[in-house]
């Protein structure tokens, strides 16, 4: 396994904070409409939202 770590590129910067901005406006479009999202954190799905549907983890 290789560990040397290389510093980003200045354009893989700029297409990083790019996505950044584009999710972070699309949830905040969503939560202005009242929608919910649906997000993946700590390997299981959850929702997010004052619509958000209850579901019960198994």
């Amino acid at each position: 396994m290789n560990s040397n770590k290389k510093q980003p590129s200045e354009k893989s910067l700029m297409i990083h904070a790019a996505l950044k901005q584009a999710v972070a406006d699309a949830l905040d479009k969503k939560s202005r409409l009242g929608q919910y999202a649906v997000l993946w954190e700590n390997n299981g799905m959850f929702f997010k939202g004052s619509e958000a549907p209850e579901i019960s983890r198994k």
